[in-house]
């Protein structure tokens, strides 16, 4: 008996508010009339509760009755500079209300304000303070802070609900494949169109593909002498590319698995590679500062895109206007006209860091980008800014990218990788990586990631030399991981 108590695992501990939160929707599930829809407010019940935050704003301060007073203290009226005349009878209908200034002598008393006079409020007894109706204490309130300004109605304000969209939920990821193979850091991915293999590139200077479904290596082709930074397989073409630090952009014949071109111009190393969806036309950008556009067949280069001051680390193509968006070192992203000389359209300055990664909505027209800062969506083609995302990853980050669900994953210089839920920018699961044994802890870093054509799963590549992939657990459900979401105050709109 002690050996099974041993073994049994320990329960574990919820706290106070996730118990209230589970009981509220056993509560709503059972007795809700609808399913997914709240009951109708109770109109009896809003009103004691606003009954109650009355007399707990205002329960020193109670009304009455004007009584006809003497002349002899009409004249002594301007001694009470606090004494509130009672409003007239087109006003309140009839009732003649008033605040009655009380000697210092009365037991219940209240101070107002900061002034040095004596004078005093004075609470009636229980039996006047009955005759009185809900609307006198209200108006009595109103009269106080609009004269006096000595009380706050923010207790009888309607709380509005927040217009701020509430995500769904979703599941959390969780890595299942951890992919050995290459000799130094990963730098780059990229998924073939038929979703079957992938490929990745790597400071080892090779290109390694792989196989989706298990994971095994198929292929590796050689030819960089420097790190290959930036891959892509073509949509229209069998034809690979791939760039590296080694000034070179080279087009991989994906059936002879071997070099048949090369495109020269850059004068340093190449970060980044896009190709057109709809057009024979490359893009790559690199630490010149500027963002190239090769015709794939010719080798010639039709455009440089200069404007940008630093490293151009982030780009992406699209079919209609803008074209080609850039994001660079110098903080600051550009769209690029293509049919009129590759002029810049629009400069967007909203970052204040590095714009290392870039990520194209695959449905809307709306992107967002990545920064030291902070994690931004922007709208297409006019680059208007939406709002930052509701937490900040507070790292550098590499890589980002969204499948057509909405689920937005960013990969951090630290190891973490967060996920989001794009329509809302709630983070809904902080997932850190795991080093490899015989690693350093600081070879935690996520330097590419990209989602297979079906959004299901996610790919990493890490400085720990692995490469890990990544799917949504399909035991978790709402019970086991609630959405904890709260909708922002404010929006910086910066």
């Amino acid at each position: 008996m002690p050996g099974v108590m041993g073994s049994m695992e320990p329960v574990e501990r919820q706290s106070l508010k996730k118990l209230t939160f589970k009981s509220l929707k056993r509560a709503l599930d059972v007795f809700a009339p609808l399913h997914s829809q709240f009951p109708s407010p109770d109109s009896e019940s809003k009103k004691m509760r606003l009954s109650h935050k009355i007399s707990l704003e205002y329960g020193g301060i109670k009304p009455t009755l004007a009584q006809p007073q003497p002349a002899k203290q009409k004249s002594s009226a301007p001694s009470d500079p606090l004494a509130l005349p009672a409003p007239e009878d087109g006003q309140r209908g009839g009732a003649h209300n008033a605040l009655v200034v009380a000697p210092a002598a009365h037991s219940r008393q209240t101070e107002v304000g900061p002034s040095k006079s004596n004078a005093l409020i004075s609470t009636p007894s229980s039996s006047e303070s009955s005759k009185f109706e809900f609307e006198d204490v209200v108006f009595v309130a109103l009269v106080l802070e609009s004269t006096l300004g000595l009380f706050s109605t923010s207790a009888l304000m309607e709380r509005i609900p927040s217009r701020w969209p509430r995500p769904v939920w979703r599941a959390p990821w969780k890595n299942y494949r951890v992919i050995s193979g290459h000799l130094g850091w990963v730098r780059s991915v990229a998924f073939d169109p038929s979703n079957s293999w992938f490929c990745t590139g790597s400071a080892d200077r090779t290109i390694k593909i792989w196989d989706v479904a298990s994971g095994r290596l198929k292929l590796t082709l050689t030819g960089h002498i420097e790190q290959v930074r930036g891959l892509a397989v073509s949509q229209r073409h069998t034809y690979m590319f791939s760039a590296g630090d080694d000034k070179m952009v080279k087009c991989w014949d994906l059936e002879q698995n071997k070099v048949i071109r090369s495109y020269h111009g850059h004068l340093s190393g190449v970060y980044c590679l896009a190709l057109h969806p709809t057009l024979d036309v490359l893009l790559t950008g690199g630490r010149d500062s500027v963002c190239r556009v090769w015709d794939i067949r010719s080798k010639t280069q039709i455009f440089a895109l200069s404007g940008h001051e630093n490293t151009v680390c982030s780009v992406f193509t699209r079919p209609t206007d803008p074209q080609v968006v850039s994001g660079s070192h110098d903080s600051t992203i550009k769209f690029w006209d293509l049919r009129h000389a590759g002029k810049t359209m629009t400069t967007l300055t909203h970052h204040k860091k590095s714009v290392r990664a870039m990520a194209l909505h695959p449905k809307e027209n709306m992107f967002a980008s990545a920064s030291a800062d902070n994690i931004k969506k922007f709208t297409l083609p006019k680059g208007e800014f939406m709002h930052n995302m509701l937490s900040q990853q507070k790292t550098i980050i590499n890589a980002m990218a969204v499948n057509e669900e909405g689920v937005l994953a960013t990969a951090g210089d630290n190891g973490s990788l967060w996920f989001w839920d794009w329509t809302s920018g709630h983070n809904f699961q902080q997932a850190q990586t795991i080093v490899q044994p015989g690693s350093l802890d600081s070879e935690a870093g996520i330097y590419a990631l990209s989602y297979d054509l079906t959004g299901s799963r996610l790919v990493t590549c890490e400085a720990d030399k692995t490469i890990k992939m990544w799917k949504e657990d399909e035991t978790a459900t709402p019970e086991t991981h609630p959405l904890n979401f709260k909708p922002p105050k404010d929006i910086r709109r910066f």
